[in-house]
C-alpha cells in the first residue's frame, strides 16, 4: 500500500502555478513587493542563531526564508506584521524539520540530489515552464532555493523513516478491508464527510497563546484566499500536510467531537474556513468539501482527453499576433477533423503537453457550471469548441461516461484510509519520541519548546 503523496507533486505544482500567475509584476508592484520584503526584515542580523537542535544551528535566515516560501506559494504579500505572527510557528516547524533530518540521517536514508532535481523539472514541464524557470522565479523574489530543496528533502525522507518504522504493518490485509467493508455496510445510511485540515501542535497545553494567535492568523490568510493546500503543507502539524491537509471522506464516530460538532455548521464545498477547533494536541482548521451519505451517493463520472495549443505570448484581443491566429485557425481545423481520443492525445504530445492529456475520471457534479454545461452535452468522441485562453487554446474531447455511486468504496481506497490511519499515529508517536530525546538550545524566548 502507498502511503500519502509521496513526491509533493500536488502542493509544489499548486506553489508553482502561483508563482506564475505572478510572474510578471509591473513595477510598482516590485517595488511594493520590495518595501514589503524589508519591513519583513528582522533587526538582527540573518545569520543569528535562534536555536540549536542537537548541535545543529537554526538561524534567521532560516526563518525568514521560509516565510518568503509562504508568501510566494500564497501569492500573498509578507509584512512585518505578517511575519511576527508566523515566526514562532515556523521556529516550531523547523526545529521538527531538524529533527526529522537527524532520525533520517542516522537510519541512513538518502535523498539523492538527482530525485528533487527531477521532482523540480517535472513540477516546471506540467506547468508549461521551460528548464530552471521555477529556480529564477524563486531568486526574483528572494527566495534561496536551498529554502524548497530542504522541504522536499525532509518530506520525502520522512515517508522512509515511517515506511521503515512501520516495518510489516505497512501493508494492510485482505482481512482487514474485509472487516473495513462490514463496518461501512452497518453504516448505511449515516452521513460522511469530505475534510481537509491544518492541525496546529501544542507543546504545552498549559500556555497555548502562541498557538493559538498563529492559527488564528492561518485563518485570516485563508479566508484572504490563500490556497489551503499549499498553507497546509507548509505548515500543518498532521501527515495530511503531505497530501495538502485532505482527510478523504470520513465519519462522525473518527472525528473529534468538537471538529463534528463545527462541521455540521459548515456549509459544503463553499471554501468556508473553521474558527480554531481545540482537539487533544492542539488545534485545527477544518474546511468542508463534500457531504454524503453512506451506501448513497449517485453522480456522473466522465474520461476526457484534451490538447492545448500554446500561444507564443499572452492574449491581447486589441492586438492578436499572427502566431494567435495560425493557432485559432488550427484550433479550427483539428475540431473540424479529428474523432477519436488517441488522436487528441497525440496531438497535446505534439505541442508538448503543457496541460495533462489524461486528467483522469472526472465527477461532472463538482464541476464548474460553465464546463458542466459543456462536457455533459458534448457527444463521444467529438471535439469541443475551441476555448481560447490567454495563453492558448484548449480542445477537450468526452471518451466516456458512466453513472457511479460515489459512496461506494474500492478495496484499494478502503486500503488506502486504513494504512493513512496507521501512518499518522505512526507518525505522531515518533515525533513525539524524537522532542522527547532532543537536546534544544533556545536562544529566544519561545513557550512550549
Amino acid at each position: 500500500m502507498r502511503l500519502r503523496s509521496l513526491t509533493l507533486a500536488f502542493s509544489l505544482a499548486a506553489l508553482t502555478l502561483a508563482s506564475v500567475a505572478h510572474a510578471a509584476p509591473h513595477a510598482g508592484q516590485k517595488d511594493a513587493a520590495a518595501q514589503s520584503a524589508a519591513a519583513a526584515k528582522p533587526p538582527h542580523p540573518d545569520d543569528s542563531i535562534i536555536a540549536v537542535v542537537n548541535g545543529i544551528p537554526l538561524t534567521t535566515r532560516d526563518v525568514e526564508n521560509r516565510g518568503k516560501l509562504f508568501a510566494l506559494s500564497t501569492g500573498l504579500s509578507v509584512n512585518a506584521e505578517l511575519m511576527d505572527r508566523l515566526r514562532p510557528q515556523i521556529i516550531r516547524q523547523l526545529i521538527d524539520e531538524r529533527l526529522r533530518t537527524q532520525e533520517i540521517l542516522s537510519r541512513h536514508i538518502n535523498t539523492p540530489p538527482e530525485q528533487i532535481a527531477a521532482a523540480i523539472a517535472g513540477i516546471e514541464r506540467r506547468n508549461g515552464m521551460p528548464q530552471n524557470a521555477l529556480r529564477d522565479r524563486l531568486a526574483q523574489d528572494g527566495v534561496s532555493l536551498t529554502t524548497l530543496i530542504d522541504q522536499i528533502r525532509v518530506q520525502i525522507g520522512w515517508v522512509q523513516v515511517l515506511r521503515q518504522e512501520l516495518g510489516a504493518r505497512g501493508r494492510v490485509s485482505a482481512k482487514e478491508i474485509a472487516q473495513r467493508e462490514e463496518a461501512l455496510k452497518r453504516q448505511d445510511g449515516r452521513t460522511e464527510y469530505n475534510l481537509s485540515e491544518i492541525f496546529v501542535k501544542v507543546e504545552d497545553p498549559r500556555h497555548s497563546e502562541e498557538e493559538l494567535a498563529f492559527t488564528n492568523t492561518v485563518i485570516q490568510e485563508l479566508r484572504k484566499g490563500a490556497p489551503f493546500p499549499i498553507v497546509a503543507a507548509q505548515f500543518s502539524q498532521s501527515q495530511t500536510a503531505l497530501d495538502g491537509g485532505s482527510m478523504g471522506w470520513v465519519q462522525e464516530d473518527e472525528l473529534d467531537p468538537a471538529v463534528i460538532s463545527m462541521v455540521k455548521q459548515m456549509p459544503v464545498g463553499a471554501g468556508a474556513i473553521s474558527n480554531p477547533i481545540k482537539v487533544p494536541g492542539g488545534f485545527v482548521i477544518i474546511t468542508v468539501n463534500g457531504k454524503r451519505v453512506i451506501g448513497h451517493q449517485p453522480g456522473h463520472v466522465i474520461t476526457i482527453r484534451q490538447a492545448f495549443l500554446p500561444f507564443d505570448a499572452p492574449l491581447n484581443p486589441e492586438h492578436v499576433t499572427p502566431q494567435q491566429q495560425q493557432t485559432l485557425q488550427k484550433a479550427v481545423k483539428i475540431a473540424q477533423t479529428v474523432s477519436s481520443c488517441d488522436a487528441i492525445a497525440s496531438i497535446n504530445q505534439q505541442n508538448g503537453e503543457k496541460r495533462p492529456t489524461d486528467p483522469g475520471e472526472l465527477q461532472l457534479e463538482r464541476m464548474n457550471p460553465q464546463m458542466r454545461s459543456l462536457l455533459e452535452t458534448l457527444p463521444l468522441n467529438k471535439v469541443s469548441r475551441p476555448l481560447v485562453s490567454t495563453d492558448g487554446i484548449d480542445l477537450i474531447m468526452v471518451c466516456s461516461k458512466k453513472d457511479k455511486n460515489f459512496a461506494d468504496r474500492s478495496p484499494s481506497e478502503i486500503a488506502d484510509q486504513l494504512m493513512n490511519e496507521r501512518v499518522e499515529q505512526t507518525a505522531r508517536q515518533l515525533d513525539s519520541d524524537l522532542h522527547r530525546k532532543a537536546m534544544i538550545d533556545m536562544r529566544i524566548k519561545l513557550k512550549g519548546v
